[in-house]
């Protein structure tokens, strides 16, 4: 199967853009709950829709105000929190264009976004955030306001507004169309300078069309809502908070990851989306905690029945056996899962990267199934989604309405459909490069079968050739090592080798409680060649060779003493690793495995 095509279901009109779905909501349901913010005290606070509007058109009458011009391009750093989504729809009814950036980013970073987007204003989370953009001010001529959450100044800037009138915000909010840029998101940037992503409104209306026609038993529901903790920088978290906004599911937002126990508690989500790394973490610290508490070999009995009986699900159904096994877990460890997503999630969105067949089947197994999907900043997040009525475990789905998949003879996946951006900002060389034929390159390698579903082998780029000629797509064994409780993040490498070795990073947490269980002391540089967590981590290795051919297995792997993280700068805001700066900076410790 070389081609596959979904029917069309959603025509982009000629006139309209995001802000009027949040007009009409606010008009129509002024005192129903739109969102949930965190209050002073760390208690939830529901904000209703008829406060949600005054708030945000008293700070686009403050941008106004402030001299902001129609297609000006504002700037937004800061954690996912109320005031991100206060200020992303005030620029777009001032007429303007926001520009996300991570706030994680260095200043180096910052100084790029804001000049090479001609950043006329930016909204900035904390103080810190202040200093990293004054350092980028020498590079940003253009940028001439800086705007902090944390230190009052919305207040001073919505009294800038206080002289516009309301028509004269109306006509700057209408003024907008379908075709109109709406956000330049920079990719993460593996390699090289980020670049600007255009969406305009009219891509955004699209992808969550055909989104919410994909996934309406999670939207459509009375008590449809998300506690969002995901960056809002991140496309895929955005398109859910507008898609949630747009059909009224009550929309949370919390940054607090280290408390999402007890925000899944209070708020009760009835559906969670997160990246792989998320699920990963959540299923580890089940697992460690089973364990700690002297219960480990009734969790891994637990997980092997979960992951069996959706494998059943996928060939006819499970025996009465399984079925009996499966209850007396149900009532022993699934249901103790699912209290800790908040007891009401049905389901899981994961995006952002290849979740990993077992998770997903013990995921299911457990009771809360997991709808994989897969997109870019390009295409305005997801191309391709798993529904609840159509899933395929090991796919990433079939594409959305209205969309088409191609793949080419060199295996890429290239994709055609109203969510697909119109370029790279100012740059049209770029632009040129990614498109063929009216088809957006992914530079993502996979299948299509028969039925359209869509299964992704690796990145183009990233395909390693061993000495023998032996193809391998590291991401196949990267994505299953990373499983493993200890494992926190792995580079596959071999190319040009005689075979395929890996290095290994250890998740801290995780760490500290097999030192306790097993006894041992020291730093992480003496664990890090201690025979029996070696031997614990081969124990991964052998699983992620069991996914592949012999050829292609990992035969030798080290231990590094340190972590690769966003803040030491291996790893992007949306936990991609940057392989060619791993590559070239522990160029020795790969040698090493080879002599």
């Amino acid at each position: 199967m070389r081609e596959f095509s979904a029917p069309e279901s959603y025509d982009v009109p000629a006139t309209g853009n995001l802000t009027d779905a949040i007009v009409a909501n606010a008009h129509e349901y002024a005192d129903q709950v739109a969102l949930r913010r965190r209050g002073p005290d760390g208690r939830w606070v529901d904000v209703p829709w008829r406060e949600f509007l005054a708030d945000v058109t008293s700070l686009a009458k403050g941008l106004i105000g402030a001299g902001v011009q129609a297609g000006d391009r504002i700037g937004l750093m800061s954690k996912t929190r109320y005031e991100w989504v206060v200020a992303d729809y005030a620029t777009w009814f001032a007429g303007a264009t926001t520009v996300p950036i991570y706030e994680t980013s260095s200043s180096d970073q910052v100084a790029w976004i804001l000049a090479d987007s001609g950043a006329v204003l930016v909204f900035v989370e904390t103080r810190d955030h202040v200093e990293r953009v004054g350092k980028a001010r020498a590079d940003a001529a253009q940028l001439r306001h800086v705007v902090c959450f944390d230190t009052g100044d919305l207040d001073a800037l919505r009294a800038r507004g206080a002289g516009v009138r309301a028509d004269r915000l109306e006509a700057r909010r209408t003024e907008s169309t379908p075709q109109t840029l709406a956000t330049l998101i920079y990719t993460s940037g593996t390699t090289g300078r980020p670049k600007g992503c255009m969406l305009t409104h009219g891509n955004f209306m699209f992808e969550i069309a055909v989104d919410v026609q994909g996934l309406d038993r999670l939207f459509v529901n009375a008590e449809a809502g998300t506690l969002l903790f995901l960056p809002l920088a991140h496309v895929f978290a955005r398109v859910i908070a507008i898609a949630c906004l747009q059909r009224r599911a009550l929309l949370g937002l919390s940054a607090d990851v280290n408390h999402l126990v007890d925000d899944f508690g209070t708020f009760r989500p009835t559906f969670i989306l997160g990246v792989p790394r998320v699920f990963e973490k959540v299923f580890n610290a089940a697992s460690q905690r089973a364990t700690a508490d002297g219960h480990g070999r009734l969790f891994d009995a637990a997980a092997a029945t979960a992951i069996a009986f959706s494998e059943a699900l996928e060939r006819g159904g499970p025996g009465l056996l399984l079925r009996a096994r499966h209850a007396l877990f149900d009532r022993l460890v699934y249901r103790r899962l699912r209290a800790s997503l908040g007891g009401r999630a049905e389901w899981v969105i994961s995006g952002g990267a290849p979740l990993g067949e077992r998770l997903a089947h013990f995921f299911r197994g457990a009771g809360v199934p997991v709808l994989e999907g897969y997109g870019l900043t390009e295409t305005t997040a997801a191309v391709t989604v798993n529904t609840p009525e159509f899933q395929r475990i090991g796919t990433v789905g079939r594409p959305l309405a209205g969309t088409s998949v191609k793949v080419a003879d060199d295996g890429e996946l290239l994709f055609r459909g109203g969510q697909v951006f119109t370029g790279y900002w100012q740059n049209d060389e770029a632009t040129a490069e990614v498109f063929e034929d009216g088809w957006f390159r992914t530079g993502d390698v996979g299948e299509v079968d028969d039925d359209g579903y869509v299964r992704i082998t690796g990145r183009k780029k990233e395909i390693i050739v061993t000495a023998g000629g032996k193809n391998v797509a590291p991401a196949v064994l990267e994505d299953r090592l990373r499983a493993h409780p200890l494992v926190s993040q792995c580079l596959v490498v071999g190319d040009g080798k005689p075979f395929v070795a890996a290095l290994v990073t250890l998740d801290p947490e995780a760490l500290a409680d097999w030192v306790k269980s097993h006894d041992k002391t020291g730093s992480i540089a003496d664990l890090a060649s201690d025979p029996d967590l070696l031997a614990a981590i081969q124990h991964g290795v052998d699983d992620a060779n069991s996914a592949v051919s012999r050829a292609e297995g990992i035969r030798k792997f080290k231990v590094l003493s340190i972590d690769w993280t966003e803040e030491s700068g291996e790893v992007t805001p949306t936990l991609k690793l940057k392989r060619n700066l791993v590559l070239a900076t522990y160029h020795d410790d790969i040698e090493s495995l080879y002599r």
